[in-house]
């Protein structure tokens, strides 16, 4: 049970990854999550297709995690291209490979939903999902944030609102949006302890270890790069070894200075890179 673990340890590590695309990429997935695991993270995340296209695969990854490397997995669930007849199809199964953590999400709106599909979809939120999966299954259920603001609140007060929805429907702790600057987190921190959200807090890390990986991340995120970042790809950008260097201890330096301040847990976007994410842990 992942939520026991912010009791029994003082700071968790965590990692997420994604499942294979395709059938005869999972010999080299399970490679990668063999590796990580040596890290000893406290629990793996596994991420979900949009609209549930790789439900599947997640399950299989999730049940690896738990069955054969023995850690707790989080297993990644969304709603916004799902009915609450295909959500329980999947808690069923997860529940099935012994999964026992979810994180519930809305998702991002699947390209072959037209206008009237998604605005009659049965999940509107985050937190209706939350508040099924809490009357119908045993899981423990976790929450996404946004240090920065979900792009589609209107404010932060209107964000952190809807952060508390979800609390009160369920989840248990939640995990944040990747940040580059760690005065957003401890701003959201404060923020969330003021609107009485008072759940344990993952603060999301991804290293950039490319000028190409950056540009796709702001965009897919929302993520706002400070000067020290873009500083950094002005130097290094064209110099793949220097970058890939760079960024892993640019996100160094973020860990190493969140856990000084106290975070309840630092959450690798691993990216399924297990020689970037063990030059991380060895340093932290």
């Amino acid at each position: 049970m992942i939520p026991e673990l912010f009791q029994k340890k003082k700071q968790l590590l965590s990692f997420e990854v994604f499942p294979p695309k395709k059938e005869e990429e999972f010999p080299e997935a399970y490679a990668v999550l063999d590796s990580l695991s040596k890290l000893k993270p406290h629990f793996i995340s596994v991420t979900y297709g949009a609209g549930g296209s790789r439900s599947k695969k997640t399950v299989d990854i999730a049940s690896y995690i738990h069955a054969s490397l023995h850690l707790p997995v989080l297993a990644h669930l969304t709603c916004v291209g799902n009915t609450k007849a295909d959500i329980t199809s999947v808690a069923e199964q997860l529940k099935e490979a012994g999964v026992t953590n979810v994180l519930a999400l809305r998702g991002d709106r699947p390209s072959y939903m037209t206008d009237e599909q998604f605005e009659s979809r049965e999940f509107s939120h985050a937190s209706d999902l939350a508040a099924y999966l809490k009357a119908t299954t045993d899981f423990h259920i976790a929450g996404a944030c946004y240090p920065e603001k979900h792009y589609e609140a209107l404010s932060m007060t209107e964000d952190l609102l809807n952060t508390k929805t979800k609390v009160s429907a369920g989840c248990e702790f939640l995990i944040s949006q990747l940040f580059f600057d760690n005065d957003y987190f401890y701003r959201y921190q404060e923020l969330a302890q003021k609107s009485k959200i008072n759940v344990p807090i993952c603060a999301g890390i991804m290293p950039i270890t490319s000028a190409k990986q950056l540009g796709t991340t702001v965009s897919l995120s929302g993520s706002s790069v400070p000067k020290a970042l873009s500083d950094l790809i002005a130097v290094y950008g064209d110099h793949p070894q220097d970058m890939r260097k760079a960024g892993i201890e640019y996100a160094i330096n973020q860990i190493r200075e969140l856990e000084e301040h106290g975070v309840d847990g630092i959450h690798l976007y691993s990216m399924n890179k297990p020689k970037v994410t063990a030059e991380i842990v060895s340093s932290i």
